[in-house]
C-alpha cells in the first residue's frame, strides 16, 4: 500500500543565506520518510544550491511543528555540501557509487552525509530534464574537486553583514598578549616566552604568527630549518613541568644532512634538560600511536555500522553488533590514545618530567594528546570557554589541517583522516564518565562535530593561521578590497537561539567553590598534596581493579576469554602506570583536579547520542540524556523562581 500525499500547489522556496544562489531543482521529488519497506514519505522539492542540498515539503512552510533543539543554518532536511559523504544511484534495484560524468540517469537517489544521515529519494515522477539537472547539480557541486575561494564562505563573509561580536571569552591565540596571558595562568612565564619570530611567515608558513619555546631558545636556532627540530610550548603543569611539541626531521634524508640535524637536535635537547629546566621525557608519537591511515581505514569502517539503509539492515547487523564493533578497531584506537594521554599525565604529574611529543608536522596526533593532556589535568580545559579556548590554541592556530583532514575541497582522499573527530570520542569518553566536571555536554560535542561541515564558520576551513591571512583580503573579487570578516564557530548565537543553547551547558555542573584568602593558603597546599600521588606500591582497590586474584575464579574463566582480547589488545602497560592509574582510581574523584578516564575493556564506549541519533530502531522515545537534560533544566527553572519569590517575601518583611 503506497500512501501518496498529493503533490502540493502553494510554490515552496528554500530559505537563502546572504551570498547564497539557487543552482538548480527539481519538483516532484519523493522522499521516503525511513527505508522501513512501507514506501512511506511526502513529495516535495529537491534543490541545490552553492551552500547546501534541500528538500522542500509543504511541512517545511509551516512553522507549527517546530522542534525545541533547532539549528537555525542547517535545518533537518538539509545537507550542506561539505556534509556529503557519499551519492549512489539506484539503478533497476542495483545500487551503484555515482562520481563524475553519468550517462545514465537513476530513478532513485541515495545520500550518505558524514554526519550520519541516510537520505532517500525517489526520482520516478520527476520531468526527465529535471532528474538530469538535479542529480548531475548535487554530483557536481558535493563531489568534484573545488578551489578554495569557492566555498561558501568566501560567498558569505562577502555577503552577509557582520554585526556579531566572536569575541565571546574564547581566546583566539591570534595575538601576543593571548599567548603572554596563557603563560601567566599556567605561571609557565618563568621558563617560557611568546616570540614575534614568525612575524609576517618569515619563518614558516605552517607555523602561526605567535608561539612560545623555552626561554633559552634562540631566534637564530627557530629560523634555522624553518622551526623544524624546536620544541614548542603547549601549556604548564602546577608543579612547572611543561608540555612541549616539535615536528620532527623528515626520515629519508642523505648522511650528511641527517647529521647536522642530528647534531643541531642534540643541541637543542642539552640546553633544555639542565636546570632551571626539569629532565625532558621524548615521546615519538609515529610510532607509539596508529598512523593516520590506520584512523582514517578504521572510522570508515566503523561508520559503515551507522549509514543504515533500512530497518531489516539495522537488525541484521544488531545480532553481530558486537563482533562488528570490535572488528571495526575504532575503538581500541580512542582507548590507546586515552592510555597515551594518561602515560604523557603521570610523568608530567608524579615524575615532574617535561614531555616532548614528536610528529612529523606536529599538528595531527600532537593535537589530539596535547588536549587530552590539558583537559585531563586542568579544569579550566573543561570549562566551555576554556574548551573553546584550548582548540583554538592546539588546533586552529596551531595549524591543524582541517582542509586537508575533512578532505572540503575534494582535492586528495590520502589526506584525509578523521583526527579531530577522534579527538571529541576521546573528550566524549571523559564528559561521560566524569559529567558533574565538565561544564559542556555532550550534546555541545555533538553540535561541535557537526559543525566541522557548516562552511559559514572559517573555525574549521583553512589548514593553517597563514593560509587564513592571505586568503582575507577580497582584492581577487574585484568589486570590494576590504578584508572578508569570517565568523568564528564559538558565536553560537549564529546557530541556536538561546533556548537551544541551553542545552549546550551542563545543568549539573560542579562549580569552583570560590575562598577566601586565609582558605585560599590552605587549599593550595592540600591541592597539591592531593595531587601528587604516592610513589610506593599501594594496594589497588579490589572494586576498581579489572580482574584481580580476588575476582572469582568462574567469572575470570567465562569471561576472560571474551575480554582477554581487549586487555592484550595492545601491550599490557608497564607497572608504574598501572600503579598510578589504579591508586588514583581507588580514591574518591576532585573534579577539580586531575581526571583520568577509565580504559579498561568495556569501559570505551560508542558515542550514541552522535553516532545513532538518525536511527529510530535506537531511540527510546521520549527518552535519553536530552530529556534528562530538559528535565533537569525544567527543575532548575522552578528552584529559581522560587528563590525569586522568597527573596522578595523576605525583603518585603525586612
Amino acid at each position: 500500500e503506497i500512501h501518496i500525499k498529493e503533490p502540493i500547489e502553494k510554490e515552496v522556496n528554500p530559505r537563502l543565506l546572504p551570498g547564497e544562489l539557487l543552482l538548480c531543482e527539481a519538483s516532484t521529488v519523493y522522499k521516503y520518510i525511513q527505508e522501513d519497506g512501507s514506501n512511506r514519505g511526502t513529495y516535495g522539492k529537491l534543490v541545490c544550491t552553492n551552500f547546501k542540498i534541500a528538500f522542500l515539503d509543504d511541512d517545511s512552510a509551516s512553522d507549527d511543528n517546530e522542534p525545541q533543539f533547532k539549528n537555525k543554518i542547517v535545518g533537518e532536511n538539509d545537507i550542506t555540501l561539505q556534509c556529503v559523504d557519499q551519492i549512489y544511484g539506484v539503478y533497476d534495484e542495483k545500487k551503484k557509487l555515482l562520481t563524475g560524468q553519468l550517462r545514465k540517469y537513476p530513478e532513485k537517489l541515495i545520500i550518505y552525509c558524514k554526519d550520519l544521515r541516510v537520505f532517500h529519494f525517489c526520482l520516478r515522477y520527476t520531468k526527465e530534464e529535471e532528474v538530469k539537472r538535479i542529480v548531475s547539480g548535487i554530483v557536481h557541486h558535493s563531489q568534484t574537486p573545488k578551489l578554495l575561494k569557492r566555498l561558501f564562505l568566501f560567498s558569505y563573509a562577502s555577503a552577509a553583514p557582520n554585526n556579531t561580536d566572536g569575541r565571546n571569552q574564547t581566546v583566539m591565540f591570534d595575538t601576543l598578549e593571548d599567548w603572554r596571558d596563557e603563560l601567566e595562568r599556567t605561571k609557565g612565564n618563568v621558563k617560557y616566552k611568546a616570540v614575534t619570530t614568525n612575524e609576517s611567515y618569515r619563518v614558516s608558513e605552517k607555523l602561526p604568527l605567535y608561539f612560545v619555546v623555552p626561554i633559552c631558545v634562540s631566534e637564530e636556532s627557530i629560523l634555522k630549518y624553518e622551526g623544524r627540530g624546536i620544541p614548542i610550548w603547549c601549556w604548564s603543569c602546577h608543579n612547572g613541568a611543561a608540555l612541549l611539541k616539535m615536528s620532527a626531521f623528515p626520515k629519508e634524508q642523505d648522511d650528511i644532512t641527517s647529521q647536522t640535524q642530528k647534531a643541531f637536535l642534540d643541541g637543542i635537547y642539552k640546553t633544555i634538560s639542565k636546570p632551571p629546566y626539569e629532565l625532558l621525557k621524548m615521546d615519538d608519537l609515529s610510532s607509539s600511536l596508529p598512523s593516520l591511515q590506520d584512523i582514517q581505514i578504521a572510522y570508515t569502517r566503523f561508520k559503515q555500522l551507522f549509514l543504515i539503509d533500512n530497518s531489516t539492515d539495522f537488525w541484521a547487523t544488531d545480532v553481530k553488533w558486537f563482533s562488528l564493533l570490535e572488528s571495526t578497531n575504532w575503538l581500541e584506537i580512542i582507548r590507546r590514545v586515552l592510555k597515551k594521554a594518561i602515560e604523557v599525565a603521570e610523568c608530567l604529574e608524579r615524575q615532574h618530567t617535561n614531555v616532548l611529543l614528536i610528529e612529523e608536522s606536529a599538528t595531527d596526533l600532537c593535537c589530539v594528546i596535547s588536549s587530552l593532556v590539558q583537559v585531563m589535568m586542568d579544569s579550566y580545559s573543561r570549562t566551555k570557554s576554556g574548551f573553546q579556548s584550548l582548540i583554538q590554541k592546539e588546533w586552529v592556530i596551531g595549524g591543524h589541517g582541517f582542509l586537508d583532514r575533512c578532505n572540503h575541497l575534494h582535492k586528495s582522499d590520502k589526506e584525509e583522516a578523521p583526527v579531530f573527530l577522534l579527538l571529541l570520542n576521546c573528550v566524549w569518553q571523559l564528559v561521560q564518565q566524569y559529567p558533574p566536571a565538565f561544564e559542556f555536554t555532550e550534546t555541545y560535542l555533538t553540535v561541535l562535530s557537526d559543525s566541522l561541515y557548516v562552511p559559514i564558520f572559517s573555525t574549521f576551513f583553512f589548514n593553517s593561521q597563514h593560509q587564513k591571512d592571505t586568503n582575507m583580503s577580497g582584492e581577487s573579487l574585484k568589486t570590494q578590497s576590504a578584508p572578508f570578516r569570517f565568523l568564528t564557530v564559538w558565536d553560537w548565537s549564529v546557530q541556536f537561539d538561546p533556548k537551544a543553547q541551553a542545552f549546550l551547558n551542563n545543568p549539573l555542573y560542579a562549580e569552583k567553590p570560590k575562598l577566601d584568602k586565609s582558605q585560599r593558603k590552605m587549599a593550595r597546599f592540600k591541592h597539591q598534596r592531593q595531587l601528587s600521588l604516592p610513589l610506593t606500591q599501594t594496594k589497588s582497590s579490589t572494586k576498581r581493579g579489572f580482574f584481580r586474584e580476588e575476582t572469582d575464579h568462574l567469572i575470570k574463566n567465562i569471561l576472560g576469554k571474551r575480554i582477554g582480547k581487549f586487555i592484550n589488545s595492545s601491550d599490557e602497560p608497564p607497572n608504574s602506570f598501572r600503579e598510578f592509574y589504579d591508586s588514583w582510581h581507588s580514591k574518591p574523584v576532585d573534579y577539580h583536579g586531575l581526571l583520568l578516564p577509565r580504559i579498561d575493556g568495556p569501559e570505551i564506549k560508542v558515542w550514541a547520542q552522535r553516532y545513532l541519533r538518525w536511527i529510530p530502531e535506537a531511540q527510546l522515545h521520549g527518552g535519553g540524556t536530552i530529556a534528562t537534560a530538559a528535565k533537569i533544566l525544567d527543575l532548575m527553572e522552578e528552584v529559581q523562581s522560587l528563590q525569586v519569590k522568597m527573596d522578595e517575601e523576605h525583603s518585603q518583611a525586612v
